[in-house]
């Protein structure tokens, strides 16, 4: 592919989310900042929401891995479960021996028996759930069953929802009023602006090894961020294939042109303003045809001979 070609040693706009391109921009860095904090208190559910592609899955596992020693973590990735599943996953990541035959009520009893046993042990046990807003409301439920668990002085686990704008929603419906109350602390993944999807992109090229003169400059951040609407995943996306243009052209540095099409050949990416300079490019000349026209109907041209030198000079300037 590209690597030779820019002297990169990986794939810098890969869709993974790998915490080793993590880059402290600010609204990522403020949401770990909340959770840290508030995973300090030991009490209630924490949630984190954003818009698809704002870095949530980052986010998340970048918490994970700096957990400090005294947490205890089960991690839920694919959470469209039933509440039994839900109960299976969560036994299994906090590392409880079961057998096929056991009821549910025994597995709650598991599951609290365990909690005790960790918490004896000076472990804060937290539940980590990521893509929240897939959740049925009977698995919701569940979890909020599982925050009921506690001693005298500090709950035995707490919850961390990381979810799509639609998860305020659905928490939004009477039915989800108690859990809501149980919210201590919450965070909006916002957009990025322009001059950090630029840091953004050079980061992840640094860190990918390039070490070449700017590949990216402001003109073309502006656009790629106006296009992507400031959102990472589709800035990898426009960006990696600019790279390739970029790559198939023969050139060192990205120009407008590789980007527009790079943008024009992404689905979600904003294309309007794309369209619409290119609609007008034409206005120039429609313009001048119009002053000529004006021009003839004004002065009534009365004699054909000089109708036909006009039109020849028109011709001359199209």
């Amino acid at each position: 592919m590209y690597l030779q070609h820019f002297d990169l040693q990986q794939l810098p706009f890969t869709l993974t989310p790998n915490t080793g391109f993590f880059f402290g921009l600010a609204p990522h860095v403020e949401a770990l900042q909340v959770l840290q904090m508030a995973l300090e208190t030991g009490e209630g559910f924490i949630k984190v929401t954003g818009e698809v592609g704002t870095g949530k899955t980052l986010v998340c596992r970048k918490l994970l891995n700096e957990l400090p020693r005294h947490f205890h973590y089960a991690y839920i990735p694919n959470p469209y479960l039933s509440p039994e599943e839900l109960r299976w996953a969560v036994a299994a990541d906090l590392g409880i021996e079961t057998t096929a035959t056991i009821d549910q009520q025994q597995l709650t009893k598991l599951i609290q028996e365990r909690l005790l046993a960790l918490n004896a042990e000076g472990y804060q046990v937290v539940l980590v759930i990521d893509e929240a807003q897939a959740l049925p409301d009977t698995s919701l439920e569940a979890i909020r069953l599982f925050t009921n668990l506690e001693t005298e002085s500090r709950k035995l686990l707490q919850v961390v929802l990381f979810g799509q704008q639609e998860l305020d929603e659905r928490l939004s419906q009477p039915l989800f009023r108690q859990l809501r109350q149980r919210i201590t602390f919450s965070y909006h993944l916002r957009p990025l602006n322009w001059d950090e999807v630029q840091a953004y992109i050079h980061h992840r090229l640094k860190v990918a090894g390039y070490q070449g003169d700017e590949l990216f400059d402001q003109t073309v951040s502006k656009v790629i961020t106006k296009a992507c609407r400031g959102i990472p995943r589709l800035v990898n996306i426009v960006a990696h294939k600019c790279l390739l243009l970029c790559f198939g052209d023969g050139q060192q540095k990205i120009t407008l042109a590789h980007c527009k099409r790079a943008i024009t050949d992404t689905d979600d990416a904003n294309q309007e303003d794309i369209v619409v300079k290119s609609s007008w490019s034409f206005t120039p000349i429609l313009w001048i045809m119009g002053v000529i026209m004006s021009i003839f109907i004004g002065i009534q041209l009365s004699s054909q001979q000089c109708c036909s030198a006009w039109f020849a000079k028109i011709g001359e300037w199209l």
